[in-house]
């Protein structure tokens, strides 16, 4: 009995892994946070595009990564900043901002997942999910 105990870590190491390996596109078992989290990713640049695949269980995402020229990735670093074992939670005023706004935070809010520059605006605070550069 295996089961994945930190579904958002997994979905992070995934696409660092396909990265690493250069691969066009990588397969991740499907959630609502991870597909507002893949959205979010790919309205900010730093994924080409996403598709959910029916695997006839609770379905796929497939990410499709981007990369610069010369097969460089355009993530440079994506870490999971609230743990299981340790939730991070922030109030607005505390939001982190990441490499001074240069990279993005994904907070968990009462109205869904958003960047740390969308809580800001709307003045709540939440989870903070990972930290992307």
């Amino acid at each position: 009995m295996s089961g994945i105990t930190d579904p958002i870590s997994d979905y992070l190491t995934r696409i660092r892994n396909a990265q690493k390996a250069r691969h066009p596109y990588t397969d991740i078992p499907a959630s609502k946070v991870k597909r507002a989290m893949t959205q979010i990713l790919m309205d900010k640049g730093y994924v080409k595009n996403y598709l959910n695949v029916d695997d006839g269980k609770q379905g796929l995402l497939r990410v499709y990564l981007k990369y610069q020229r010369g097969g460089v990735p355009v993530i440079h670093t994506m870490k999971r900043v609230s743990k299981p074992g340790l939730r991070r939670y922030v109030g607005a005023a505390d939001l982190p901002r990441v490499r001074n706004g240069l990279g993005i935070a994904i907070i968990s809010t009462s109205r869904g997942v958003m960047t740390d520059k969308e809580a800001r605006r709307a003045g709540i605070g939440g989870e903070v999910l990972a930290e992307v550069f």
